[in-house]
């Protein structure tokens, strides 16, 4: 008898393959290389001096440096917020699910107008916070406010679901072998939840390294100061230096795209770890 062929709802696998390269390519790879394309274009001197002048490379502190402390911060209450809405009741729980997608729907420039009205000198908080010496808005803490706050999302809605998934039977048994809860934290819990963290941080770091929106109105803007790089690059693209402005942006691209690379790396290197611990 003839082989009957299987009946696939999506084509084989060349023509599949085609159109995702296809797609990847005008969606991703096109803009990309257009940046690498227009900076060729550019001396070396004239790279360098775009790229590593000090009103830009502070820019890259701030934007990078606050954007790896808002992830960490969000590791760490993410994971506590996720951990209280898939294991506890408690009134309001379902408001608190649904607040926790805010910042993917509200808009980023509504954020940082909310977030500066909120923790200016004559703001809610920042009445409070500045007679004590805690200056939040028009400071760098403000950039880091304003990272954490639209970053916190990724972290909660990445954890959650592996969360749920995990036996509350596996921490009843290391219980019951004797296990104190941290020691139940630490070898039962963060070995399976740590991949899901190192994704959580990685989209939250990202998200935060192009963050425009809702910085730049409680950042203050000040050279050398609060100055985020994506207003550098604005800046330079208002004043017409579109070569200046793909320089930073390369600069930056190839930055991210190497932390990235990194986190992946440890999430592979975790999944092979439970792997083998399994």
């Amino acid at each position: 008898m003839a082989a009957v062929r299987a009946h696939r709802v999506l084509p084989g696998f060349g023509l599949s393959l085609g159109f995702t390269l296809a797609y990847m390519s005008l969606i991703v790879l096109v803009p990309l290389s257009a940046v690498f394309i227009l900076t060729s274009t550019m001396s070396v001197q004239a790279f360098l001096d775009a790229v590593a002048s000090p009103r830009v490379v502070a820019s890259y502190r701030l934007t990078f440096g606050a954007s790896l402390m808002a992830a960490l911060i969000n590791v760490v209450f993410g994971l506590l917020l996720a951990w209280a809405l898939v294991r506890y009741r408690f009134p309001g729980k379902r408001l608190v699910d649904a607040l926790v997608d805010l910042p993917f729907a509200l808009p980023t420039a509504v954020a940082g107008i909310s977030l500066t009205a909120l923790y200016a000198k004559n703001g809610w908080l920042g009445q409070y916070l500045e007679p004590v010496g805690i200056k939040v808005a028009f400071t760098p803490l403000g950039v880091l406010v304003a990272l954490v706050f639209i970053g916190l999302p990724f972290v909660v809605r990445t954890v959650q679901p592996v969360l749920e998934d995990l036996d509350t039977e596996i921490e009843e048994a290391a219980a019951s072998l004797g296990a104190d809860r941290w020691q139940t934290v630490r070898r039962v819990v963060l070995p399976t939840l740590l991949p899901a963290l190192l994704t959580g941080f990685a989209l939250a770091f990202a998200r935060a390294v192009g963050e425009y929106g809702s910085v730049i109105f409680i950042a203050g803007n000040l050279p050398m100061i609060s100055e985020i790089t994506p207003l550098i690059i604005i800046t330079k693209l208002e004043q017409y230096d579109y070569v200046g402005a793909t320089a930073v942006a390369s600069v930056m691209l190839v930055a991210s795209f190497i932390l990235l690379l990194i986190i992946n790396g440890l999430q592979s290197w975790s999944d092979r770890r439970s792997a083998r611990g399994l």
